[in-house]
């Protein structure tokens, strides 16, 4: 029994040992389990971190791309979607083929005159006058609608001395207006007059041109072309056999009042107060009766002459009276040009009170009425563009001109250099946001005010050509010098830097480094007097754009070494390691580096320090490989010895270990393959050593026996090392190196 009492559980004793050996084998088995759901876990959020990294630059470069597209849709304005409406053909093709000009014959005219006035500019000349340059290249094209065009643009613009501070406050003012009103009004008349002409000579047997040449026997020839004999409801006056009326109208409409003082002299028996009230608007310099001659005009045309059956009557005292402007004199002013004169010779600038509301026509009435309530539909803008271009310019709507003309496409090029005219003698109304429609309102303007985005507008045009003639794109962005975008920053050289991007013109556009280190000069430096900036803004976007060969070239031009060095490492560090040949990836990129590394010593060029020894160290790791790859293990093993970053005794372990702390990525990266390499190394040589002749004898023996026990130690310091470096090193490395050293055992 008392046997019983001590003994315990049958094999309790025998067992206790097994139960240790299982409970380690449990908490091994845990610590395992622990270490890799940490790897685990690690390598989760790297993917999830990467993947997010991923689709945040995707989304990036999706909304660039989508900005694109809108600038482009939005650039031909809200109707360009509209497919239902007529399109204008294209003069030039959509596919341009390659190394081929993507500029027409027009746009080459054009941008000839642009490089002449930015060479004035550039080269500190007077500045020429840009719409003179552009004009003559009217007369090259043998067009007249264009020729009318530039005609318009250099009479509508020619109303300013000094160049306004503040354009819209300049454009708004009621000076500027009148301005604006006479000077159309100017152009309105010098055309017809030349109409008439035309007329007359192209029918002198009709026209029975005679007498006293002026602007009376002009008209009186015109009316025998145009009016043949006495005509029902104009027998109110005549003078030698012409209505009276239709030729004191046309005297004005080709803008020879003196003229009409004649007719209205010769006859003024017949016109009772209408000859002082004549002479008076006559000689007022705006064109305005006295508040108290206008009523009594108006109060006579009410009474007496609103139901005349003369229209040419009724159309000269609203002419001079500016009333009744609900009316459009449809008999008279048959064609749009009259009508628009007809309009502009009513519109009034000062509110004296005396005139009621449906009395009174002011230009942004005037303005409302021919860009809102017609529009394009009523002028029929798709078949005759140059007609609407001409009704929105003469009355002062400048950016909705030039918007309408830059979405016919054959006619781009004249709205384009239309509005840098505009722009050069700022007279152009500029969106503040670049993110703006091509055309758009903004807070705080006037109802009738339009601005236009000048920049989208230039940077639309380009784009078409930007590719393939990026010396001429380059012309127009120099408008953009003094611009900037929402985030400040210079449109000249953002342009210039996606420009260079998108041409991948580097050494023609930013000049390039010689082989001295000089720098070759590049078209842009006649733009800028700090090319550097420039040259850093476009290496910068090319480096974002992983374009990093070509930014190490231009970081170099910028003498920027730090990132040349910077980027030369990053894209060493991927290749050194790779066998060499010929036009190969690396060939190309040693010969590079190489190329630098004389050039920088040469000059006595140096980075950061820390960067400048990385950049040094991949160059001689390269020539390790390289002659590792070339079967040199002798020299590839003095190379390593050389450069002290592997132990090759157990006593350096520590020391190498600490150095590894120091070193970058880029060589980190390649660790793996230098210790195997190397360890391939000392395992070459080992073998050598034992297929040395058998029965060496004395010192020679003793010295095999030391290289032998010397590679085995060298060996046994790469394994001790590569188990005490904090890195994470490709996961069958270890057991390579383990199996190569215990080959050697």
């Amino acid at each position: 029994m008392a046997n019983g009492q001590d003994s315990g559980p049958p094999g309790t004793e025998l067992d206790m040992p097994a139960l240790n050996a299982n409970k380690k084998g449990f908490l091994k088995n845990e610590r395992d389990n622990a270490l890799l759901s940490a790897i685990e876990e690690s390598r989760r959020r790297t993917f999830l971190l990467a993947e997010e990294y991923h689709r945040e630059s995707m989304l990036v470069q999706w909304e660039q791309v989508k900005q694109r597209v809108l600038h482009t849709l939005l650039g031909a304005g809200e109707d360009a979607l509209d497919f239902s409406q007529d399109v204008e053909p294209s003069f030039v093709s959509e596919v341009t083929a390659p190394g081929r000009s993507a500029l027409d014959s027009v746009e080459v005219a054009y941008g000839r005159q642009i490089y002449i006035f930015n060479e004035k500019i550039v080269n500190g000349h007077i500045q020429p006058n840009l719409g003179d340059l552009c004009a003559s290249v009217a007369e090259s094209l043998d067009d007249k609608n264009v020729s009318d065009l530039w005609l318009m643009v250099k009479q509508m613009t020619d109303v300013l001395l000094v160049p306004a501070k503040d354009t819209l406050k300049s454009r708004t003012s009621i000076e500027m207006q009148m301005e604006f009103v006479r000077q159309a009004l100017g152009f309105l008349e010098n055309s017809y007059k030349n109409y008439t002409m035309v007329t007359v000579f192209g029918n002198l047997h009709q026209a029975h041109l005679g007498g006293v040449p002026g602007t009376y026997q002009l008209v009186r020839s015109f009316l025998n072309i145009k009016l043949p004999g006495p005509l029902p409801g104009m027998q109110d006056g005549e003078i030698e056999g012409h209505p009276l009326w239709a030729v004191i109208y046309y005297c004005l409409r080709c803008g020879d009042l003196n003229a009409a003082m004649h007719v209205i002299n010769r006859v003024q028996h017949q016109l009772g107060d209408f000859k002082t009230w004549f002479q008076e608007y006559a000689n007022s310099p705006d064109r305005r009766l006295s508040p108290t001659s206008e009523n009594k005009l108006r109060l006579h045309y009410r009474r007496v002459l609103r139901n005349s059956a003369d229209p040419y009557k009724r159309a000269v005292y609203c002419l001079i009276g500016k009333c009744d402007v609900s009316d459009n004199h449809g008999e008279v002013a048959d064609k749009t040009e009259d009508y628009l004169w007809l309009k502009l010779n009513q519109v009034c600038f000062d509110d004296d009170g005396s005139s009621s509301p449906q009395d009174r026509l002011t230009l942004p009435q005037l303005q409302k009425q021919l860009l809102e309530d017609y529009g394009e539909s009523h002028f029929s803008a798709s078949q005759q563009p140059f007609l609407y271009f001409q009704v929105l310019f003469l009355t002062a709507q400048f950016e909705a001109a030039v918007a309408f003309l830059f979405r016919v496409e054959r006619l781009r090029s004249h709205a384009v250099h239309v509005a840098l005219v505009l722009y050069e003698l700022r007279l152009l109304l500029k969106s503040s946001g670049q993110s703006a429609q091509l055309l758009s309102q903004e807070p705080g303007d006037p109802p009738t005010v339009r601005r236009l985005n000048f920049i989208r507008l230039l940077m639309l045009y380009t784009r078409k050509f930007e590719s393939t003639d990026p010396r001429e794109a380059l012309q127009y962005f120099y408008f953009l010098r003094n611009e900037k975008d929402s985030q400040g920053e210079n449109m000249f050289m953002r342009c210039v830097s996606e420009l260079v991007i998108e041409s991948r013109e580097f050494d023609m556009l930013l000049g390039r480094l010689e082989k001295d280190g000089s720098r070759r000069l590049g078209v842009i430096d006649k733009f800028a007097g700090d090319t550097r900036a420039i040259i850093s803004k476009v290496a910068l976007e090319a480096e974002n754009k992983g374009l990093f060969e070509e930014a190490v070239k231009l970081y170099e031009l910028a003498k920027n070494p730090d990132k040349v060095l910077e980027l030369m490492n990053r894209l060493l560090s991927p290749v050194i390691a790779q066998v060499s040949a010929p036009q190969s990836n690396k060939e190309r990129l040693k010969n590079t580096a190489v190329a630098i590394a004389e050039r920088y010593r040469s000059q006595g060029i140096a980075g950061d320090k820390f960067v400048d020894s990385t950049f040094y160290l991949l160059l001689d790791l390269m020539t390790f490989f390289d002659e590792y790859h070339a079967g040199h293990v002798d020299r590839a093993y003095n190379v390593m010895e050389r450069l002290k970053l592997l132990p090759l005794s157990q006593d350096s372990v520590e020391e190498r270990v600490a150095a590894f702390r120091n070193f970058s990525d880029e060589v980190r990266h390649n660790l793996s393959e230098v210790l195997l390499a190397s360890m391939n190394i000392l395992f070459t040589q080992y073998k050598r050593l034992k297929g040395a002749p058998a029965g060496t004898q004395g010192r020679a023996q003793r010295t095999l026996d030391d290289r032998d026990t010397q590679l085995r130690g060298q060996a046994r310091a790469l394994i001790t090392f590569a188990g005490m470096i904090p890195y994470n090193m490709a996961g069958d490395t270890n057991a390579r190196l383990v199996q190569m050293e215990l080959l050697m055992n």
